[in-house]
């Protein structure tokens, strides 16, 4: 399979989809995000793929949406639109995939690299990853079920702080607020992850893919129609003055000037 924005590797029934535009922080763009809906679909029809990894090239796991890829859009709600068209099934799958799927997050984690993470079973980061909510700071909403699944991780207090306030924040934060369940150094991260992996993958796994399929009928029983909901509402919000200005600032590298329309 031709994958131009995706390395996926395996190893003794462990696939790494690594995502590999390293020099854009690997953010979201249309052919990474269709590539890695591509990679996560070959992993659910081999036989041979026990456990997925998800993590990134470089220095970043994802810092968010390539908001470069609405530089030209006429209509950055109309963008969005087609953006979640790919990104919407890869957030399902990765719930509704009947194996485990553990994001190694390397480094810098924001936006739809937030949603990714969560959507994911397990999360383990390195000392030196650092995590935003980013999508209200430049004038959008938070998609890919960020909205159900990292209230569900950090309850409902937190996420609203995180909507509201958008903190940088650092590996230590998100693992005493239950975003991640391990921090390894940097160093180690690959290995830990690995070998936390290779636990799972030498358990009962038919338990675990009843057990996971038992955890998504209890709590994200809502995860089509949220993904729907936000899918609106970033399609909404992305037609708003305050997201092209806060697009515009990005882009020019300046601090946004929002009005509220």
């Amino acid at each position: 399979m031709d994958l131009e924005n995706v390395i996926l590797e395996h190893d003794d029934g462990i696939a790494t989809i690594r995502m590999n535009r390293p020099k854009e922080m690997n953010t979201l763009n249309f052919g990474l995000t269709r590539d890695l809906l591509k990679a996560l679909e070959v992993c659910w029809d081999d036989a041979g793929t026990k456990a997925i990894i998800i993590t990134g090239s470089g220095k970043a796991f994802c810092a968010g949406g390539d908001v470069a890829a609405f530089r030209n859009a006429s209509d950055v709600g109309d963008a969005t639109r087609q953006m979640t068209k790919d990104f919407d099934p890869l957030i399902s799958g990765i719930r509704r995939m009947g194996k485990p799927v553990i994001a190694m997050i390397n480094g810098v984690c924001m936006g739809a690299g937030l949603s990714i993470a969560a959507a994911c079973d397990l999360r383990i980061c390195g000392a030196s990853a650092m995590f935003r909510q980013a999508y209200t700071s430049v004038g959008l909403t938070p998609d890919g079920a960020w909205s159900l699944c990292v209230p569900l991780l950090i309850g409902f207090g937190r996420a609203s702080e995180l909507i509201l306030l958008d903190p940088l924040f650092d590996a230590k934060k998100a693992l005493d607020m239950g975003l991640v369940n391990e921090v390894a150094d940097d160093a180690e991260l690959e290995r830990v992850t690995k070998e936390r992996t290779r636990r799972i993958v030498k358990g009962p796994l038919a338990a675990v893919a009843i057990a996971k399929d038992n955890l998504n009928r209890a709590m994200l029983g809502l995860l089509e129609s949220q993904l729907e909901q936000e899918r609106l509402g970033i399609m909404k919000s992305g037609r708003t003055k305050d997201a092209r200005e806060g697009i515009a600032a990005i882009l020019e590298r300046r601090k946004p000037e929002f009005r509220g329309e």
